[in-house]
């Protein structure tokens, strides 16, 4: 208990003599010890990344959970989550909540109703850009946020702690300076002050107060080998002792200053690490955003289908064959509606196909695998090279692709066209 108390009061009295000198330093009255050019910028580097980094972190949750403190709780479930060390559960996002109603409310209605119909439609694309939106927040949050997090919370705060420790060393530093200047001064003083005894006339009759001086300047003895006094020797001995703290606390401050150097020189690291993080941001980013477009481009050709469907027969709700809506096999007469449904054979229909018009006929890279929603298209698998060329009448944001013996149509958001 008594070692306990005894170190509290050590520890109290240290950090009274920092805030002394550091009271002072602020108010110009005691001198500061300045840091190396070179650290002191790695320092202002280091602060920057930090701040940019919580403001870039923040904003990216943001655009990946706008409405955190919605009826799901989002931000609040991770927290708890992380605090308890647990995988967090997949969580249904606003547009896969979004079809499902729609799915639910044509139930209500009846599939078979045109409305009905188009709610199914309208909701089996929601889900899919819901489940599109639900993996693309997992890949940014691991390959993203995840190590921006674990900088701010792991290298930041070794850095933060190493940097108070410098600013102790320097603090300690300044506090021995002053120490040694104020034993020096004292010693330089005591040394230029004048003997009273061999100053004053010979038959200078001394009044009280000057005996009782005298008394307090006899009670030093002098050493009579050197002729120098028991106040001179203690005075000697202080700056010895200011000059031994000194060195000690500047070879602590210098061992300090190299580990809090080390440290903010792997910042450069980290940015690369940022910046390959940032790289597979924007590839989820991009991969997002493709399926976004293929999926809002099918679900828009379907309605469109189902719209003509309706205008030209209100007897029957079914769609047309996208084949035949794709590749008409030619100009329809005046007055002749496009049947409901094509009863041509895909093979007899591919043969058709090759023989209209070709025109820009060039390589492809495929960037992304693609699965066939019917007999004319060609399913695709990734960095795989393929034919691709256009048709009259095809839809721009289609090409008809060719591998091999394979044919057919392949969606132009999923190419990177060779030159």
């Amino acid at each position: 208990m008594d070692f306990n108390v005894k170190k509290l009061a050590s520890g109290a009295g240290v950090f009274f003599t920092r805030a002394v000198q550091f009271t002072e330093e602020k108010l110009g009255q005691a001198e500061k010890t300045e840091l190396d050019p070179h650290l002191e910028n790695l320092i202002t580097r280091a602060d920057c990344t930090k701040n940019w980094t919580e403001k870039i972190l923040r904003q990216t949750e943001v655009l990946l959970q706008p409405n955190p403190i919605d009826h799901t709780g989002a931000r609040i479930e991770e927290f708890i989550y992380d605090k308890l060390e647990k995988k967090l559960p997949s969580r249904t996002t606003n547009a896969e909540l979004l079809g499902q109603y729609m799915l639910d409310a044509s139930n209500e209605f009846g599939q078979g109703t045109p409305y009905g119909s188009t709610l199914v439609t309208v909701g089996e694309y929601q889900k899919r850009l819901g489940s599109a939106e639900r993996e693309f927040i997992q890949t940014s949050a691991a390959t993203f946020l995840t190590p921006l997090r674990n900088f701010l919370e792991g290298d930041w705060r070794t850095i933060s702690k190493e940097r108070r420790l410098l600013e102790n060393r320097r603090l300690d530093l300044d506090i021995c300076k002053t120490r040694l200047k104020k034993a020096k001064q004292a010693e330089a003083k005591a040394a230029a002050a004048p003997d009273f005894q061999e100053t004053r006339p010979r038959n200078y009759v001394l009044s009280a107060s000057a005996s009782a001086l005298q008394s307090g300047w006899e009670s030093w003895d002098v050493d009579p080998g050197t002729g120098i006094s028991e106040q001179s020797k203690l005075l000697s001995e202080e700056v010895d002792k200011a000059e031994h703290e000194l060195r000690v606390a500047q070879t602590e401050f210098d061992r300090q200053a190299e580990v809090t150097r080390l440290l903010l020189e792997g910042i450069s690291s980290t940015h690369l690490n940022h910046q390959r993080c940032l790289q597979d941001f924007a590839e989820a980013q991009a991969t997002y955003y493709a399926q976004c477009h293929h999926y809002m481009h099918e679900l828009q050709r379907e309605l469109n289908k189902c719209a003509n469907a309706v205008g030209t027969s209100y007897q029957s709700a079914a769609c047309p064959d996208p084949v035949s809506a794709a590749f008409p096999s030619g100009p329809l007469s005046p007055g002749t509606t496009a049947p409901a449904s094509s009863s041509s054979k895909p093979k007899t229909l591919a043969m058709e196909q090759t023989q209209l018009p070709i025109t820009g006929t060039r390589k492809a890279k495929v960037l992304y695998d693609y699965d066939a929603h019917d007999s004319s298209e060609l399913s695709l698998l990734a960095d795989e090279l393929i034919t691709v060329y256009t048709v009259p009448g095809m839809d721009p944001d289609w090409l008809f692709g060719e591998r091999g013996n394979e044919k057919g149509k392949v969606p132009v958001t999923y190419l990177e066209l060779l030159s």
